[in-house]
């Protein structure tokens, strides 16, 4: 070694690397054959961590069965320790998207946890008969159950993070569905108008979607905790104690805080992907969802003169460098997008799923890599939906409720009293005309003013009544404008032609 340069050997000869490198021949190599992204696993914290944490219990493992000094043991734990708190991550610079299912990560692991022991040993970098990377860091362990295991890990700390964000914006949503819960509005369908509702029922359908998702990926956590450690090369536990897998996973366990636990078949789970098919389907949900929700507040926003005008998102910057005042939903549409990227990741991790062949899984790296990015943009689009969008949202309540008033579509609360038939007359007659279905409806004398009052009052329309007599309209007396009386059931006046 010298001040500059180390020289290293594999079994495909030796290499020259840098003398003040943690990473040795292997990462070299495959610096060399990956360069596709322009990105790194050291930039993905979690992965890295969750690489140190896996090395960290196998050792302990290993250590308890008697087959690793304490000496060695204590130094590789202690680098791991290190990596798992944020240390070392600029010396894993290989490319995510690999080849090798993941062999070049583990490598890279191996090497930068071997050589920062053997300094803590006293021992310069490289010096391997001392400590090695593949005898002593790798010992009884595969590339093919500690990347697995490692990603698994990575991408449960990332969900964890999603959800929490998740449930800042569902937070949002709840505050402004009791800020908008007396704000009437128009319910749509198939961007018609429907029946009537509250701005504050809308957003609190929003929290409760954004709940849903939230609980979905708590399940998703349960299946990715699920480990092939302890299978090596393809499940069968070669080169390994037979106590070891459920030792190193239990030792796994109480080094993340997560049930970690050995999979039922390792040969099976080795060369399933099933678990991230199923996670990645639950992101794409969280996209899909989170991507409607946005179109809705475009939709509601729009305008302001000529759209909708429901809303008001809060502006964020100038929208145009031709219009002058013109100020677009961005945030929503940064959503939508981050989606989008989200729902065509979800058929890369599909596809590299279904095309492993036999005892192995080579695409496992695209799925990591794919995950961890859809996790991360997720998090993000959802902490910058709530903070910079939700939680700035204004109404126009004016607007909204001389829309209910205008809205041939509040004829469906008359129904129960006057028929289908008469209701349908009605609300031909108010788009023909222009005139509010409750000055036709006592045109033609169907109902008095003081029933029409009664009936479309503003929270019956949007289901909030809280009285029996409310919340029964079927069982009421109505009287009619020709002073009779009868129950609200038998009100009928036939078919108009």
């Amino acid at each position: 070694m010298t001040d500059s340069t180390r020289t290293e050997r594999d079994s495909l000869g030796t290499r020259t690397v840098p003398g003040d490198a943690y990473w040795g021949i292997h990462t070299a190599r495959a610096l060399d054959n990956f360069a596709i992204t322009g990105d790194s696993i050291g930039r993905y914290p979690a992965l890295v961590a969750a690489l140190a944490t896996v090395k960290q219990a196998a050792c302990r493992a290993n250590r308890e069965l008697g087959i690793l000094d304490a000496r060695r043991a204590d130094a590789i734990e202690s680098a791991c320790a290190e990596i798992t708190a944020g240390a070392l991550h600029d010396q894993f610079p290989i490319d995510p998207i690999q080849g090798g299912a993941g062999t070049s990560t583990n490598m890279n692991a191996n090497e930068v946890i071997a050589n920062r022991a053997l300094e803590l040993l006293g021992h310069d970098r490289g010096t391997y008969t001392e400590l090695d990377p593949l005898d002593h860091v790798n010992l009884g362990q595969s590339t093919n159950d500690v990347y697995p295991t490692a990603v698994r890990l990575a991408v449960v700390r990332h969900i964890r993070e999603l959800v929490a964000a998740l449930r800042r914006l569902a937070d949002a949503f709840s505050a402004k569905a009791d800020e908008f819960a007396d704000v009437i509005k128009m319910g749509r369908t198939q961007l018609q108008d429907a029946v009537p509702m509250t701005l504050g029922q809308e957003f609190g359908t929003f929290a409760v979607m954004v709940r849903e998702d939230c609980e979905r990926l708590e399940e998703g956590i349960a299946l990715l905790c699920e480990s092939n450690l302890g299978g090596t090369a393809i499940g069968t536990g070669i080169n390994g104690h037979p106590s070891y897998p459920a030792l190193a996973c239990a030792h796994l366990a109480e080094l993340t805080g997560e049930l970690v636990t050995p999979a039922a078949n390792l040969i099976e789970a080795t060369q399933d992907c099933g678990a991230f098919v199923q996670v990645s389907g639950i992101l794409k949900r969280v996209a899909v969802k989170l991507s409607k929700t946005c179109n809705d507040l475009r939709l509601m926003s729009s305008g302001p003169t000529t759209g909708l005008g429901e809303i008001n998102l809060p502006p964020v910057q100038a929208g145009s460098s031709i219009m002058p005042g013109k100020v677009n939903p961005v945030i929503p549409e940064i959503v939508n997008q981050v989606a989008f990227e989200a729902i065509g990741t979800d058929l890369t991790v599909t596809m590299a799923a279904e095309a492993g062949q036999l005892q192995l899984n080579a695409f496992e790296p695209i799925i990591a890599y794919g995950m961890l990015r859809t996790t991360t943009h997720l998090t993000a689009a959802a902490d910058t939906l709530a903070t910079k969008c939700v939680a700035g949202i204004t109404p126009n309540r004016d607007h909204l409720e001389q829309g209910v008033r205008r809205s041939v579509g509040i004829v469906t609360a008359l129904t129960p009293y006057i028929g289908y038939a008469a209701s349908a007359r009605i609300a031909k007659q108010a788009l023909q005309t222009g005139q509010s279905v409750a000055e036709i409806a006592i045109e033609l004398g169907l109902l008095t003013p003081e029933a029409i009052e009664e009936i479309l009052g503003a929270r019956r329309l949007a289901g909030l009544a809280g009285s029996a007599a409310d919340t029964a309209p079927l069982r009421r007396i109505v009287r009619t404008t020709d002073g009779a009386e009868m129950p609200a059931h038998q009100h009928r006046f036939g078919t108009f032609r």
